[in-house]
């Protein structure tokens, strides 16, 4: 077998490996390049195997940094199957074409005011070409063993993070090569823990996380106190938000702070069509997550959900205090952009970020200090208080990573750490070493190892 590293190396975003097996060919996992211009540019050129070669793709998750390059995938020539769990096919039905469709709307601005140096902006893909890939969608069960012709068998294991998040295990010619995909934490609200694995003869693991620990303040606590401080200036609070995972989560600590009268009585916007949607799916799957239905349905009423424009620009015009959650969230499209454009001007106003800002993005500018971000071409100032609740995080932290390699019978022949900004990888390889024993290595963009 041959493994190429064709993103989320050194990097966070474009989760994309290459196994070849013989003469097969698997990528696992498809995703987009995110942040700075440098990754981004890796979207436009050429995937760096002919698509058409690919024999099948599996998806760890429906997050775009793990999905969202499908739909050029497919366009430039892939004709095999897409692999993965049944609620992330169904995300995946939401995530992509909204994907597709942000694309379209992002280069109409550009155009409209000029401020791509292209001419005329192109978007990478079109909604259009997003749902031209969701027929190739082929969904397996958790726990079964899969064999895919004569060559290579699939299992998709629970890997807690987001709903359908799965360990990839690949078997061929008696080895297993398992890719972790975005490991969950033990004890997230609402995630089931992520399932413990004994065995993997090489291990390809996230290490977003993989430099630091999460906060132990509970995140209830700090919401509480944001949203109370907000509401006594009069502010609105925006709250940037993955709209699979962060969203559901925030709507569910939203549930507890009110049903316990810990906040003041403010409406709450859900403002992100897709988000809207993938907490229909969350509701639909209860059984992937610690929340039974009924909990789930009371959860997912908490919010007022938007869905037209004239009805996102109308909540911008309410002068009282408000909570607004939506996408994306790291500032880099969506709805949340014209409502940061309306409201960061305003010490009264508060921002509040609850994932992972990767580098280059407005999210990171902001939490950096930065005082005033580009949207649609335009410098906003950001006069709004900024807070972090660093501990809702839906990835493990390291010591969480490792606790969870300690259930490893035996080390794997080597560990590749992926999906991290440099330092966070280097510093999770040497606590591998250090504390286990473990043979770990950093692997760079397009590196090629023999399993």
């Amino acid at each position: 077998m041959q493994l190429t590293f064709l993103g989320a190396a050194q990097t966070v975003t474009g989760s994309r490996f290459l196994l070849e097996m013989g003469n097969r060919k698997v990528l696992v996992d498809c995703g987009l390049f995110q942040g700075i211009r440098e990754l981004r540019r890796r979207n436009w050129a050429a995937f760096p195997v002919p698509p058409a070669e690919i024999d099948a793709v599996v998806l760890t998750h429906a997050h775009i940094d793990h999905s969202g390059y499908l739909p050029l995938l497919v366009k430039n020539g892939f004709t095999g199957k897409v692999y993965c769990s049944a609620a992330t096919r169904d995300l995946c039905a939401i995530l992509l074409p909204d994907s597709g469709y942000l694309q379209e709307e992002e280069a109409k601005l550009a155009n409209r005011y000029g401020y791509s140096k292209h001419k005329p902006a192109e978007p990478l893909y079109t909604r259009e070409d997003a749902e031209k890939c969701l027929p190739q969608f082929r969904p397996l069960e958790f726990g079964k063993r899969y064999r895919v012709g004569n060559d290579f068998g699939i299992s998709l294991i629970p890997a807690g993070h987001i709903l359908g998040a799965s360990f990839v295990e690949i078997r061929c010619n008696g080895k297993t090569v398992l890719f972790s995909g975005d490991l969950g934490r033990p004890n997230d609200p609402i995630m089931r823990s992520p399932s413990r694995i004994q065995h993997a003869d090489y291990l390809v693991l996230e290490s977003t996380y993989g430099d630091r620990l999460h906060e132990t303040r509970d995140p209830l606590d700090h919401l509480a106190e944001i949203i109370k401080s907000t509401a006594a200036k009069g502010g609105t609070l925006i709250i940037p938000a993955f709209a699979v995972g962060r969203a559901q989560h925030m709507l569910y600590l939203l549930y507890q702070l009110k049903k316990a009268a810990r906040i003041p009585s403010l409406p709450v916007f859900l403002d992100s069509p897709m988000a809207k949607n993938a907490t229909d799916i969350f509701c639909r799957y209860s059984q992937l997550h610690r929340l039974d239905a009924a909990l789930s349905q009371k959860v997912c009423e908490v919010a007022t959900y938007v869905n037209s424009r004239e009805e996102s620009k109308a909540i911008d015009a309410l002068e009282s205090a408000k909570i607004i959650i939506s996408a994306s969230g790291m500032l880099e499209g969506g709805r949340v952009l014209h409502h940061v454009r309306a409201f960061a001007p305003d010490p009264k106003n508060t921002i509040a970020f609850t994932g992972y800002q990767a580098a280059g993005t407005r999210g990171a500018e902001i939490i950096a200090g930065k005082k005033s971000i580009q949207i649609f071409g335009e410098a906003i100032p950001v006069n709004a208080h900024v807070e972090v609740l660093s501990n809702m995080s839906a990835h493990a932290d390291y010591s969480e990573i490792l606790q969870w390699l300690s259930h490893f019978k035996n080390p794997p022949h080597r560990v590749f750490i992926t999906h991290g900004e440099p330092s966070a990888s280097e510093s999770l390889r040497q606590k591998i070493e250090e504390k286990l024993r473990w043979h770990a290595v950093v692997p760079t963009y397009g590196q090629v190892e023999k399993l």
